[in-house]
């Protein structure tokens, strides 16, 4: 049985620190395969970069199939460690298998390995990073409390990046042989041994709140209010084009580093400082939701984006100071969307779960992750086929026009993307009141259900007179 407790009680620090323990891992895996991987695949292991482009966008496709299913799957088959945590240890030993074949392939490397490893990877990934997410919704019912557990788990995740970014500059001063091979191999140690302590630290701590049974809904009618739930399709709509902009900024930035302003071996510690701008931000964000609401924060957050974005295309060449103080200005609000999307998508379960009896937290951050990772498909894909249309070459000479074409293959779309989410999310229907009618009346039904059983329980069968019926 999981361990009750109160849902309106704020969660200690501790226990956030501990349920966020798992996101540190997580986040040094998937760094790596957005901003170090490709390029290590397409020009260390030689796979070219269109190549390399369609197999990761194809991989993240995969998750489309999967995710949903393993959303469900979570949702509806508890054990005595509740709904959440026996997926989350489940998950363990297919990515430490999948970690290894990936970031320590042996070479030469083809199409299919890359392929193969990398689907199996991503069912790792989804089962481990849906469960998580689902169990930190369920922590607790209050809106900014919310904000709490996922900014918490925001911050993990944002120190797992700068752990892993300090390894490249450590590997490159024992001088391997192959510094990119050495580089990748230092990430998934990094996530192979960090992996395994952080989920059993988390699962051993925190217990899992008690949520009610979901009821059985016809499939008709379930589809349909997925469909129609405007919140829900607001908050996939603006996930699905930040992970297209995020993905793309992601995706080139070692190419922008490091072939266009020429920053060489400093580009992990610039990306190092970009990170750790985001985790110094984390609380400033916080304080503006309480203030704000959480949908206003994110499209205030997407604005300051569209504004500071655009200074990519003036960057100079060979200047380090002002790169690292244009990366510090682009971490600021880093963080904000990502932990501040998963906290909105709790209240928006919350609301279905109102609207059907069903409790399908699961498949609601399934959506979420499955949105995002599309649109880092789509933007990996796209991305490097455009840098092969405008003729850049990474590593190799490149014309003005080639290096110019990158600066704005990032900038655009980010810039326009940053806008569209400000507009989507300004009006949310979801607030902190509405939020709170939901969960009275989500409360009201647990008091209600635990008084039925109990009073099923205490009604002993035959017992007449107890039932209210005449004695003979």
């Amino acid at each position: 049985m999981s361990i009750a407790r109160g849902g309106n009680a704020p969660l200690s620090r501790w226990t956030l620190l501990a349920f966020a323990f798992p996101a540190a891992p997580i986040s040094a895996m998937g760094l790596p395969l957005v901003v170090h991987l490709p390029p290590f695949y397409a020009g260390t292991l030689g796979l070219g970069l269109t190549v390399v482009g369609s197999i990761f966008m194809l991989a993240r496709f995969w998750d489309v199939i999967t995710d949903p299913i393993l959303g469900v799957v979570s949702d509806h088959f508890e054990t005595r460690w509740g709904r959440r945590r026996h997926w989350i240890v489940l998950s363990v030993p297919i990515m430490l298998v999948s970690v290894y074949m990936i970031f320590m392939p042996s070479a030469p490397v083809g199409a299919t390995y890359l392929i193969f490893w990398l689907f199996v990877l991503y069912i790792g990934w989804t089962l481990l990073t849906i469960s998580h997410i689902s169990w930190g919704a369920e922590l607790t019912s209050d809106y900014h409390d919310r904000s709490r557990v996922q900014g918490a788990r925001e911050l993990l995740l944002i120190l797992g990046m700068v752990f892993v970014l300090a390894l490249p500059a450590l590997i490159e001063r024992t001088h391997p042989t192959d510094v990119a091979a050495a580089r990748v191999a230092a990430m998934g140690w990094f996530v192979l041994i960090l992996l395994p302590i952080s989920v059993a630290l988390a699962v051993w701590k925190v217990p899992e709140r008690p949520t009610p049974r979901p009821e059985h809904v016809p499939f008709g009618q379930a589809v349909r209010v997925l469909v129609e739930s405007r919140p829900l399709r607001i908050v996939l709509a603006a996930d699905i084009i930040s992970g297209v902009s995020g993905g793309i900024v992601a995706g080139l930035f070692l190419f922008l580093a490091e072939d266009v302003l020429k920053l060489g071996k400093l580009s992990s510690a610039l990306l190092l400082c970009y990170f750790i701008s985001g985790v110094s931000f984390i609380p400033l964000m916080l304080w503006i939701s309480r203030r704000l609401g959480k949908h206003k924060t994110v499209a205030l957050s997407s604005l300051f984006n569209a504004v500071t974005v655009p200074f990519i295309l003036i960057l100079p060449e060979s200047n380090p100071l002002v790169a690292l103080g244009a990366f510090v200005l682009f971490g600021v609000n880093m963080a904000a969307g990502p932990f501040l999307f998963r906290a909105i998508m709790a209240d928006v379960a919350d609301h279905d779960t109102v609207q059907t009896k069903q409790t399908r937290t699961g498949l609601f951050y399934s959506l979420l992750t499955s949105t995002n990772k599309v649109g880092a498909a789509i933007a990996i894909g796209i991305s490097y086929t455009m840098l092969d249309v405008v003729g850049f070459v990474p590593g190799g000479e490149n014309s003005v026009a080639a290096l110019d074409g990158l600066r704005l293959v990032i900038v655009v779309p980010a810039t326009i993307v940053s806008v569209l989410v400000a507009m989507l999310l300004w009006r949310f229907p979801l607030d902190e009141a509405q939020q709170k009618a939901n969960r009275e009346i989500l409360d009201r039904r647990i008091l209600d259900a635990a008084a039925a059983a109990v009073e099923t329980r205490t009604l002993a069968p035959g017992d007449a007179q107890s039932s209210g019926a005449p004695a003979d």
